[in-house]
């Protein structure tokens, strides 16, 4: 199982960073996400789904992504959602900001990918902790980057 969590400052409004969580946005900060349907529910609370497809080089995979965990205060936004990739990894991930003033939020990102079968585990086990860890850093910087942008 790979797990982290990371965290960024970004000089901009929270409302501003969450939209960029928002369906309609989503394709901004994933950009490899070329599909993202909402099937059940709304995209604001526990218990959504959505049907996603993710393209990686020429292939693209179908999954559906479940919404575990969802708040949206004035000083505090949080979404968790869960989904199985490949029928082999089980991803987890929790976007939180939080409000430091008018100007400045902070954005927490924390997962986890666990193998859910023989391939996925060993996938796991031999693959670059490294790089798995810059996929994550470079996710940190494209929503300051894009949050900055809007």
């Amino acid at each position: 199982m790979i797990q982290w969590k990371e965290d960024i400052i970004i000089e901009t409004n929270i409302e501003k960073v969450w939209s960029l969580f928002l369906d309609k946005n989503i394709q901004k900060i994933m950009p490899k996400v070329e599909e993202h349907i909402l099937i059940e529910k709304n995209e604001n609370e526990i218990g959504a789904k959505h049907q996603q497809s993710y393209r990686e080089g020429k292939r693209v995979e179908t999954y559906i992504v479940n919404t575990l965990d969802y708040e949206d205060t004035e000083t505090s936004k949080k979404k968790q959602i869960s989904f199985v990739l490949a029928n082999a990894f089980e991803t987890n991930l929790l976007f939180k900001l939080e409000k430091i003033d008018e100007n400045h939020t902070k954005f927490i990102y924390e997962g986890s990918n666990k193998g859910v079968n023989f391939v996925g585990r060993a996938m796991l086990k031999l693959g670059n902790k490294k790089g798995a860890m810059k996929v994550v850093e470079d996710f940190l910087q494209r929503v300051k980057q894009e949050a900055l942008n809007m």
